[in-house]
């Protein structure tokens, strides 16, 4: 079992920035590969970053140049650094981590970008 528990979330104004952290615990030597997903109102959730233990990282286009995921694994930590937010970014951000063809997620945390 792993465990996820998203910080950092809150509301900011556009243009502004916010770090995302997600410090992982339980069983998680082997973790393939961490993410940041995000679902609005009303929407479904969706991808944002992810990040493997090699540290090859794929983002959605929509984020790219604005959005940077890292992790630490001697910490046992991921993050997600957020520039130039816009009102679009609104949503509830969850970490998510792959190990052993399984998957978990942490409860979420607030992002709001007021214009």
């Amino acid at each position: 079992q792993v465990q996820l528990v998203e910080s950092g979330g809150g509301l900011v104004q556009a243009g502004g920035s916010l770090r995302l952290s997600c410090a992982a615990s339980g069983i998680i030597f082997s973790i393939n590969m961490m993410g940041w997903y995000r679902q609005a109102p009303g929407k479904q959730r969706k991808m944002v970053t992810t990040i493997t233990s090699g540290g090859r990282t794929n983002s959605v286009d929509s984020v790219k140049g604005r959005f940077t995921i890292s992790r630490d694994d001697a910490k046992n930590m991921a993050y997600l650094q957020m520039n130039s937010l816009k009102p679009e970014d609104t949503a509830v951000y969850y970490c998510y981590a792959f190990r052993n063809g399984r998957g978990y997620w942490g409860q979420g945390t607030q992002v709001t970008v007021s214009s």
